[in-house]
């Protein structure tokens, strides 16, 4: 496959520039998707680099895997946050972006002299995007936060994990990744009101507010019966059969969710006579009585191989897949189609390969378009393009260190 070369202009957010001070996971993961529908987004960074360079192995040609995957499509920039002509440098750059976005705790930004308030009044058109644990207010506000306290704080992890087990952490950072989600919305409903005001407005977004706005069928279960949810493994509450059962050889997923599936289901693991069984013949009643129906359903499963389950499943139409590791997925047909995992080239780590775009545009689509950056690689290209600063200016002010161009390392 050859790496992409999509034309941004025909992008859905082309002309849309983003300053992005975000690190780690969240930020840069609300970025990444602006960068993939069009924006041009500069990625600044101090001397010590995103921590989200560090964050290996594995490491590609000396970049960090878990970097190349968030920050491709951005330009690098490297400028000393805490040197006055510095921070001058940010709060021009600030004055002509549309967006700003920042995952530091809340009060960073102030007392480093960029606070939504002094920079709104340099930019009223400015939206300015913060994502926190906790959000910008209310007695949490200033705890630190990252996924895995996020994913305990919310009750997610009470919920995750086996009826016997210890609690478990879901597979990826679900609290990072729902929070960029929010935040990417918010600033789409936010250049959206600007749209109608002229004015741009802050953003303010909570990982904690994300998780359980996410898990509002969950909330709302709990809320209505006032019974605290317990880990219940693959299983489902209010669903059965709707969970991962072991087969012959490898592990399947089904999904019944309503009678006529069940009715399916029962005919194709040979088992007519469950479906208007009273025990069994609603979904009220299968959950009342999951604790002998799916020991059962269990040992109808161990007697054959998952393809032949498969193979049965989907020719009734029923919801199912193949417990299936990440090799699996990659060589998947299914996700070539889609453009899932495209190829992008860098200057150290060579051909390698991303994930794609999940939402897919007609007429504006978006794409992977240029890899991660090198540390400080656009500072010189970007301090041109914005402010018109020759050579002599940047090499002035790079060897006052002020600015930071790459070494190559990072």
């Amino acid at each position: 496959m050859q790496p992409l070369k999509p034309d941004k202009s025909a992008s859905a957010l082309s002309g849309i520039r983003v300053l992005d001070f975000s690190h780690a996971l969240a930020g840069p993961y609300c970025t990444l998707l602006l960068s993939d529908y069009g924006a041009k987004v500069y990625k600044l960074e101090a001397q010590t680099g995103d921590m989200g360079r560090g964050w290996g192995p594995p490491f590609v040609g000396g970049i960090s895997g878990f970097f190349l995957g968030l920050n491709r499509g951005k330009e690098g920039i490297c400028i000393d946050l805490k040197h006055p002509e510095g921070l001058d440098l940010c709060l021009r750059m600030i004055d002509q972006v549309d967006v700003l976005v920042e995952n530091f705790r809340p009060g960073s930004m102030d007392r480093l002299g960029m606070g939504y308030e002094t920079v709104h009044r340099r930019n009223p058109r400015l939206i300015y995007c913060s994502i926190s644990g906790y959000g910008q207010e209310g007695p949490s506000r200033d705890e630190a936060a990252m996924d895995l306290v996020m994913q305990a704080a919310s009750g997610l992890m009470s919920i995750t994990g086996t009826e016997e087990g210890e609690p478990v952490r879901c597979g990826y950072g679900v609290t990072d990744v729902t929070a960029g989600l929010f935040a990417v919305i918010g600033i789409l409903l936010a250049l959206q009101a600007r749209e109608k005001t002229g004015r741009g407005q802050f953003v303010d977004i909570s990982m904690l507010d994300g998780m359980i706005s996410t898990m509002s069928s969950n909330y709302m279960t709990f809320l209505a019966s006032k019974v605290l949810p317990e880990p219940m493994g693959t299983a489902f509450p209010t669903i059965v059969p709707y969970r991962a059962y072991h087969t012959k050889d490898r592990d399947i997923a089904i999904a019944i969710g309503s009678e006529k599936l069940w009715a399916s289901f029962c005919a194709a693991i040979e088992q007519p006579d469950l479906e208007k069984k009273p025990d069994y013949c609603t979904n009220a009643a299968r959950i009342e009585n999951r604790h002998v129906l799916e020991p059962m359903l269990e040992q109808i499963f161990l007697q054959r191989p998952v393809q032949e389950w498969i193979g049965r499943f989907r020719e009734a139409g029923i919801p199912c897949s193949l417990v299936r590791n990440f090799r699996e997925v990659a060589d998947d047909p299914q996700c070539e189609v889609r453009q899932m995992f495209p190829t992008i080239e860098h200057a150290t780590a060579g051909r390698h390969h991303v994930t794609g775009t999940p939402i897919k545009l007609s007429d504006t689509p978006g794409s992977p378009n240029s890899p991660a950056p090198l540390l400080g690689e656009h500072t010189r290209s970007v301090l041109k393009e914005l402010f018109a600063l020759n050579d002599s200016a940047i090499d002035d002010m790079a060897a006052r260190r002020i600015v930071f161009e790459s070494t190559g390392a990072f």
